[in-house]
């Protein structure tokens, strides 16, 4: 029994640094990388005070049915990889978006999805997204500049 303990123990530090990846990414969002603060320049003035790290944490509320990343998979969600300025339900064409979406008219702006994410079914009732909502308004600050960055290239 010892030996089999033992044994999970290497695997599990084996494995620590591949699973260090998964999840929140890992690259420093520093603001005053010039990506970084372009992106956040093309966002409302609010958003020039987003706390990058917390929109990182909040976002993985969303990281459990979105992806991110360039070329990332749909999920339960689609890969929100590129969604500011798209049309609602077209930034992933193979993604099976609600009629309902697809119907609202609505373009990914940081207004828009600060609504979004405040309660999806308000802004769109026949939305297929079950997300009860984010309450707080400084978390949906950081969110959406967060978004920002890591969905047009910058680090995430």
């Amino acid at each position: 029994m010892r030996l089999l303990n033992t044994g999970l123990w290497l695997a599990a530090l084996a494995l620590a640094p591949a699973l260090a990846g998964c999840g929140g990414g890992g690259a420093t969002l520093d603001r005053n990388d010039p990506k970084v603060k372009a992106l956040l320049a093309e966002l409302p003035p609010a958003y020039a005070a987003a706390d990058l790290a917390n929109g990182r944490n909040k976002f993985e509320l969303c990281r459990q049915c979105h992806t991110i990343v360039k070329d990332g998979p749909s999920m339960t969600g689609p890969n929100l990889f590129g969604v500011f300025g798209k049309a609602a339900g077209t930034n992933q064409p193979a993604f099976a978006y609600s009629d309902g979406l697809k119907a609202s008219g609505l373009t990914w702006d940081a207004a828009t999805i600060d609504k979004w994410i405040t309660d999806p079914r308000a802004l769109v009732p026949r939305t297929k997204m079950s997300f009860p909502g984010m309450p707080d308004a400084n978390d949906r600050r950081d969110v959406i500049a967060y978004v920002k960055v890591a969905s047009s290239g910058g680090p995430n």
